[in-house]
């Protein structure tokens, strides 16, 4: 193979992979504000509390669609846990993970683990309907934030760092 043909295909495959999505400010096309209206969603939680677009409303909520296999995903998590603990009274958290349904206890232990006390919820194959508000998840972690009102006003695919949502949900308070 000659090094041209070599390097064509290296390019090829680095193009191939999808970049991270981020929407830092949903809703604008053009210069123009676009109103986003609320998304509608149901997820089975793991224990009574409702991980609902209407249980939500109120505050700024944090959505992480993550799995208990991937570490970016755990870090996530770490950085969400921390947050909680400071923020909880003023903004909603919610694990979503993205598992078979036969490894629920799986993610409860997972959750106890990494001291979760806020939502988690399971988005198993049969349940995505419950996630097209939120378009394509294709990787995670990802991370939603919605406003008071329920409209997705931030998103970004990949880990996201607590100083950076710490600014996003700064402007929705």
């Amino acid at each position: 193979m000659s090094r041209s043909v070599a390097a064509l295909l290296l390019v090829l495959i680095g193009c191939s992979h999808a970049a991270p999505k981020t929407e830092a400010s949903v809703g604008t096309s053009g210069g123009a504000t676009e109103i986003a209206r609320p998304i509608s969603f149901a997820f089975d939680s793991l224990d009574a509390r409702p991980v609902t677009s209407s249980a939500l409303l109120g505050k700024p909520t944090v959505i992480a669609f993550m799995t208990t296999w991937d570490l970016l995903s755990q870090a996530q998590v770490d950085f969400l846990v921390a947050m909680s603990k400071h923020d909880e009274a003023k903004t909603n958290y919610v694990l979503v993970a993205i598992q078979d349904r036969k490894e629920r206890e799986l993610i409860e232990q997972y959750a106890r683990t990494l001291g979760v006390t806020f939502p988690v919820a399971l988005l198993d194959p049969e349940a995505r309907a419950a996630a097209k508000a939120f378009g394509e998840i294709d990787h995670v972690p990802e991370v939603v934030v919605l406003d008071r009102e329920g409209r997705i006003a931030w998103r970004r695919t990949g880990l996201v760092k607590s100083d950076e949502l710490r600014v996003v949900l700064s402007k929705l308070k």
